[in-house]
């Protein structure tokens, strides 16, 4: 298994239990595909470098977790096609 961090901007034109609801989501999206989340790091609301989608501002969340080689693209499959998730992107930390 191996070590990844999803880093994943919500858009902060939706209410508290909406995003709540869209993270649980993508946990659970992840966990089916044999990720094991490790940590959940919630930055909060920011600015965004550019607007994306007309949005100034998003939701930061840093999920660190393992899963098998094949698991962060079908993930990525997963997340791409979710409304209201801005950005995403999965890094392989070093070991």
């Amino acid at each position: 298994m191996n070590k990844y961090e999803l880093a994943l901007v919500i858009s902060a034109g939706i209410d508290d239990d909406a995003r709540t609801a869209l993270l649980e989501k993508v946990k659970e999206r992840m966990e089916k595909r044999g990720a094991q989340i490790t940590n959940v790091d919630d930055q909060g609301k920011k600015r965004l470098a550019y607007e994306i989608q007309k949005m100034k501002e998003g939701f930061y969340y840093f999920i660190t977790f393992e899963a098998p080689e094949e698991s962060p693209a079908e993930i990525e499959a997963r997340i791409r096609i979710m409304d209201h998730v801005l950005r995403f992107l999965i890094v392989k930390q070093d070991a």
